[in-house]
């Protein structure tokens, strides 16, 4: 009996300094991981990436931290955490099979936060679609249609597929292809593309320009370019597109089509 209860004492003793130990390592990561954290937070700030990035970096850190520091505890309470980490790598492994599409879209989404080939509100082209990005989420990337529809693309069609961003640059050039008559003086349709391309929030520098295109069978096609302001481009597209019907009417300049000339010899 002396031995027994000098071992249950023994084993109490353990126990506590176990506890008192769990508790002091808890404690200590705890305050870590908070300093941690603010660090890190203060260091995301100064880097230039959407608030997406922030928020997933931040989230994946404050997991990888609290396992680890719960690894530590129970490392402390005496308990073999062996079988606990093989066990773990063993879940992870199987939880990563059964969702590898969502984790492949997560690191395109990871991807796309950090190389910034766009952000939120610029206009962008991806494999043909074409948007204003609303929302880079962590597995889809959300466009705002010119007609009013939202479009999803997964993050990693996002990343495989070819990206035109038209608002870095802040500016557009709008062409617009035309078709006169050959027998009008080809300066005088220059001259008349170039005025109507003169409209409002069309930048003048670069200029409005028009050149003769290509040589057609029935008419000579010319294009006419214009800049404007990203924001505009629509509304510049649109409005340089009536001015040069009125301007051709003005000017008595014949938009031909298709057509077919036939002499009768007799």
């Amino acid at each position: 009996m002396d031995q027994l209860k000098t071992w249950l004492m023994g084993l109490g003793a353990g126990i506590l300094t176990n506890v008192l130990s769990a508790l002091v390592v808890c404690v200590l990561g705890i305050l870590t991981i908070r300093l941690l954290m603010a660090l890190l937070k203060r260091t995301l700030a100064s880097i230039k990436l959407e608030k997406a990035a922030h928020s997933l970096i931040i989230s994946l850190a404050r997991v990888a931290l609290y396992v680890l520091l719960g690894l530590m505890v129970a490392s402390a309470l005496g308990i073999d955490i062996t079988g606990i980490v093989a066990l773990a790598s063993v879940l992870t492994l199987a939880l990563s099979l059964a969702l590898q599409n969502m984790l492949t879209n997560v690191l395109g989404g990871f991807t796309l936060l950090t190389t910034h080939p766009f952000a939120s509100g610029d206009y962008v082209e991806i494999a043909g679609q074409s948007g204003t990005v609303q929302e880079i989420g962590m597995t889809y990337t959300k466009l705002a249609t010119p007609d009013n529809k939202i479009v999803s693309i997964p993050n990693s069609a996002v990343v495989a597929a070819q990206i035109v961003n038209y608002t870095v640059t802040g500016a557009r050039r709008a062409e617009i292809l035309v078709s006169a008559s050959y027998d009008v003086p080809t300066q005088k349709v220059l001259d008349a593309l170039v005025l109507a391309g003169t409209v409002d929030n069309a930048l003048l520098d670069p200029a409005p320009k028009a050149v003769i295109s290509t040589y057609g069978d029935s008419a000579i096609q010319y294009s006419l370019r214009v800049w404007a302001k990203t924001d505009d481009f629509w509304d510049v597209y649109f409005l340089v597109n009536q001015r040069v019907k009125t301007i051709f009417d003005e000017q008595d300049i014949t938009m031909t089509y298709p057509h077919l000339n036939v002499h009768l010899h007799q």
